[in-house]
């Protein structure tokens, strides 16, 4: 080559070469820029009165035609309840004309079918959805206990929320207080502010932390949200593992799952002793996103996969109400967080991982990483707080998504009486289990030629069976187990009140619930 021509190359590459900054220009993980500096826009407080406040938009809860005694309502009001023929069934509305220039007056039917309870959380969330627009106080009346005056209180809460914090052209909605109104409400507010406002805010941490995009939300500021979140709670201590812990412990499942991420994977372990004895331990997944790995997702839907986190959510927000309601319990929250990328230092396909206790895995697929960071989750959890029962939740199987719908959560368990005391927790709270099956064959077909399991290929049982059979073999015989696959809830559609068309914060309330109540034999 001629040397001008040389001379010339040289010349062009010079520039490129010497380019200030060029070598360092990713020493951040992502690109540093936060995506908004705003939180979501302020919704209405909940407040508790005797009297209906000023100005205020009237919501009256109704299970028959006869109205409740208050101040202010048109004389003809009983006329006009009769000509509508309005007799307060669930779901029925009614407004009452007032002066020109007053606060409207909607009556709100909420009397359940025969046999049926009513769920006093959907007729809160349905007032405070449909006055939403209300440029004015509402005061909701009419309810007949504490107990339905909390309920409501809870469902209110819940049914404004909204995750807009990245809309630029947002526009808030009316924020003026909604007040629960009558001779219960002081009761109700009692009851609201010692154990029911924990709960929504333990849902709302739940829903806000699926709701964030991977940018914001990744193991370590998964974290950094859940110490904000807990600061000032009673009797609460939290400890975080780090990648270079699990290499100093051995625990290559955990590990092995963030290896090929810049950001590594952490377990952040929340215990809070409101009791003694031993704990009860919920575990959960905490993929902050699940590209799959070197097995690769599709591309469609795959924006989804920033909600794989949403177990360790669950057990999060679980133990946030329980802490913050001081509930007479010792429990401990693990939640099992990493990124699963691929990259040049990802684990692979065919690779052999070994846990904390030493058992082996082989990855026949890097997309089955759920169950990998919960083994080593489980077997840490059961080694160093020695619960009575453990109980684990994980967005872990588009099986369970294919048997069971969006309208319940898959259920494993090895004992009868474990299995019913979830199913009555789901009950009780309205998020539902189904139980599916657990079987010598299923747990036979996740052995492997080469290590001790395998974490896919393991027909012919079912994925959701597999996937449980494979943490059943991290969880000691003899100890308590429910697991709980509720990759079909996650999401809701908005078609219920109390839940929006986003992050349900599913889970909370059943392991808020569990931890309450069950105590097994």
């Amino acid at each position: 080559m001629p040397r001008n021509t040389l001379a010339a190359v040289s010349l062009v590459l010079a520039p490129i070469a010497i380019a200030p900054g060029i070598l360092h220009a990713q020493d951040v993980a992502g690109s540093g820029i936060a995506p908004a500096t705003v939180g979501n826009t302020q919704e209405r407080p909940i407040a508790f009165s005797a009297e209906v406040p000023s100005k205020a938009a009237l919501a009256i809860v109704m299970t028959d035609e006869r109205l409740p005694s208050l101040r202010g309502l048109p004389a003809d009001a009983a006329a006009r309840i009769k000509a509508a023929g309005f007799e307060g069934e669930d779901g029925e509305t009614l407004e009452l004309p007032g002066a020109a220039g007053s606060p409207r007056i909607v009556l709100f039917g909420a009397r359940a079918a025969d046999g049926e309870r009513q769920d006093w959380r959907v007729v809160g969330a349905r007032i405070a959805r449909e006055l939403k627009d209300e440029d004015a106080p509402i005061a909701i009346a009419g309810l007949a206990d504490a107990d339905a005056t909390a309920q409501a209180a809870l469902g209110a809460t819940l049914g404004q929320y909204r995750f807009d914090r990245y809309k630029s052209d947002r526009k808030p909605l009316p924020f003026q207080p909604i007040t629960f109104v009558g001779p219960v409400a002081e009761a109700g507010g009692n009851l609201w502010r010692s154990r029911h406002a924990h709960l929504a805010q333990g849902v709302r941490f739940a829903r806000d932390m699926v709701n964030e995009p991977a940018n914001v939300v990744y193991p370590e500021s998964f974290i950094e949200r859940a110490r904000e979140a807990l600061d000032g709670a009673p009797n609460v201590t939290i400890e975080v593992l780090d990648q270079a812990d699990f290499r100093r412990l051995g625990m290559g499942a955990i590990a092995g799952v963030g290896q090929g991420s810049t950001r590594g994977s952490r377990m952040m372990v929340i215990t809070y002793r409101g009791a003694g004895g031993p704990p009860i331990a919920l575990a959960g997944k905490g993929i902050t996103f699940d590209t799959g790995g070197i097995s690769l997702k599709p591309s469609s839907g795959m924006w989804e996969m920033k909600g794989d986190m949403s177990g360790a959510a669950a057990v999060t927000g679980a133990i946030l109400s329980l802490a913050k309601s001081r509930a007479p319990v010792h429990v401990v929250a693990v939640a099992a967080l990493a990124e699963n990328m691929p990259g040049d230092n990802a684990q692979r396909p065919g690779d052999v991982v070994r846990t904390l206790s030493g058992k082996t895995i082989e990855i026949r697929s890097t997309d089955a990483e759920g169950r990998l960071v919960l083994s080593d989750a489980i077997e840490y959890t059961v080694q160093e707080k020695k619960p009575f029962a453990l109980v684990d939740v994980a967005t872990l199987t588009g099986s369970a998504v294919r048997a069971l719908g969006p309208e319940y959560a898959a259920l494993f368990a090895r004992e009868d009486s474990h299995a019913e005391a979830a199913l009555t927790a789901g009950m009780a709270v309205d998020e539902p289990l189904w139980r599916l099956p657990l079987s010598d064959a299923y747990r036979e077909a996740i052995k492997s030629d080469i290590a001790d399991i395998k974490n896919s290929d393991a027909s012919p049982a079912p994925g959701a069976s597999a996937g449980a059979h494979f943490i059943e073999y991290f969880v000691p015989e003899d100890l308590p187990w429910i697991h709980i696959d509720m990759a079909a809830v996650d999401r809701g559609d908005g078609s219920n009140p109390m839940i929006p068309a986003s992050a349900r914060g599913w889970g909370v309330m059943i392991l808020d619930e569990l931890a309450r109540s069950w105590r097994p034999e």
